[in-house]
């Protein structure tokens, strides 16, 4: 089978058809020989400038043709793209450049990390560099994210897989070779970034924005015609928000995907009421995929809260004494990979591991007795008050429910006489107030009463990053 190196792949690409738009930003659009051009161009400056093959790359640059040329780029010389928040102050930055040891890092100003080359945002590389294509290099591992964790030092997790791609073998996920995908997530996070960048070398046309919006979001489906779309909960949730957000043509899509955070269940069925179930697709995993579940939207109809069978690796429920639990028992999650695979290892962090084999990802949940898994929340984010176990992102559901939300984040404050007591921080669209006692009177149609936080607080700015991700313990920490 023609097994190529991720960089050879996107060659052939750009060679079989140059002027199909490879990249769409926005209003900016990148064929598939200008991409090629400008990755040659980038991949020979990083050759000059001291990388070799193996080398991690960390690319600090926003969602840009500039992001998929210097992916690109690192592929070509057999280095790993090290993708990381633009955004990330110095000193976190730093924490990752060092675990990576990148002798190039894309996006900071020069002199921040004494001993790499630091290229600031909009740096090109040189014009008259050669944009001829690079001899074969196989990087040995595709793709080097960090953790997803919101407290302790950094990690990278460094995939199973080296940088090379099958260009017979279906692509995968619904995906297809030559089409057209809307992926508006930032590409620093895992799955933004692995599911492009593979559908870029398989020929596809990548539509994204520098920052998430929702109607963007939707005018651009209508305009580029896209089959197959990525999602996270907090996207979905803003899109169904845009008023008439169904009069917008969408009958181009056949799979849409959400992950990476659990989804209300009245928001999912929003979706599947609106695109229609059989093009609703949730998985479950992590940046290590040691093990994937899938479901797709009418068969989460007879699952409701469900995020699936696994698909690929084994997953049980431990409880809190370490034995398996029962089925139906919430407990912590363990995955397994099939057959001993590795999918995955660390640098500067530990797997949580049993002695068998099992590992944790700090996923709470239970198993019914039909195999599907269910997540209740994170175990660091877990409340316990007044001797109750209390999931914030149940509470966030119900909030989010409410006209006018955006967003909202439930965290666990010290109560002298309750441990901690639930507090809500919510964030309302611009120019509407609520009340505390008109929220507490929602809620308690939806929740038992000890689940309704004690104290509310209302912000302007975004509680939730464009992967809708937070960082609950910086909250808390916060207002401690």
């Amino acid at each position: 089978m023609p097994i190529l190196p991720l960089g050879r792949a996107y060659t052939e690409c750009a060679l079989r058809d140059p002027d199909r738009p490879a990249v769409t930003v926005g209003d900016t659009t990148i064929t598939r020989s200008e991409l090629e051009s400008l990755a040659n161009r980038m991949a020979r400056s990083f050759i000059d400038q001291g990388a070799t093959l193996g080398d991690y790359i960390t690319i600090g640059l926003p969602n840009s043709p500039e992001f998929f040329a210097a992916t690109l780029a690192a592929w070509k010389i057999g280095a790993v793209p090290q993708p990381v928040s633009p955004r990330l102050p110095k000193l976190e930055r730093e924490g990752i450049v060092e675990l990576a040891n990148s002798p190039i890092v894309l996006g900071a100003e020069p002199g921040e990390h004494p001993g790499r080359v630091c290229l600031p945002l909009g740096w090109l590389p040189d014009e008259s560099l050669d944009d001829s294509p690079l001899p074969d290099a196989i990087s040995p591992t595709w793709k080097a994210p960090t953790s997803g964790g919101s407290t302790g030092r950094p990690k990278l997790i460094i995939a199973g897989d080296p940088g090379v791609i099958d260009t017979d073998a279906d692509p995968g996920m619904g995906m297809v070779r030559d089409g057209v995908m809307m992926v508006p997530g930032p590409m620093y996070h895992n799955a933004p970034f692995s599911y492009s960048t593979k559908a870029m070398v398989n020929g596809n046309h990548i539509i994204t924005m520098a920052r998430f919006d929702a109607e963007a979001t939707l005018v651009a489906i209508q305009q580029h015609r896209p089959t197959w779309m990525l999602l996270v909960p907090t996207m979905m949730l803003r899109i169904t928000r845009v008023d008439d957000h169904r009069g917008y043509d969408t009958s181009s899509l056949q799979v849409v995907w959400h992950m990476a955070a659990p989804c209300p269940p009245w928001l999912k069925e929003e979706w599947i009421d609106w695109l229609g179930g059989e093009k609703i697709f949730e998985l479950y995993a992590g940046t290590e995929a040691q093990a994937v579940t899938v479901i797709r939207g009418d068969q989460w109809l007879a699952h409701r809260g469900s995020v699936g069978k696994p698909i690929y690796g084994e997953m049980k429920v431990i409880d809190a004494e370490g034995n398996d639990a029962p089925f139906g028992e919430v407990g912590e999650i363990y995955m397994r990979a099939p057959d001993g695979r590795v999918t995955y290892r660390y640098v500067g962090a530990d797997a949580k591991t049993t002695a068998d084999g099992w590992e944790s990802l700090g996923d709470m949940g239970w198993i019914d007795d039909d195999g599907f898994v269910f997540l209740t929340d994170r175990l660091g984010d877990m409340i316990l008050s007044g001797g109750a176990n209390i999931y914030p992102a149940e509470i966030e559901s119900a909030i989010d429910e409410f006209p006018h939300v955006r967003s909202s984040a439930v965290i666990g404050l010290p109560d002298e006489d309750l441990g901690n007591r639930i507090h809500a921080i919510v964030q309302l669209a611009d120019g509407f107030v609520v009340t505390d006692d008109e929220l507490r009177e929602y809620l308690g149609e939806r929740l038992v009463r000890y689940k309704i936080p004690r104290s509310f607080e209302f912000v302007d700015e975004p509680l939730r990053d464009d992967a809708g991700k937070l960082r609950r313990s910086q909250l808390r920490a916060d207002r401690v």
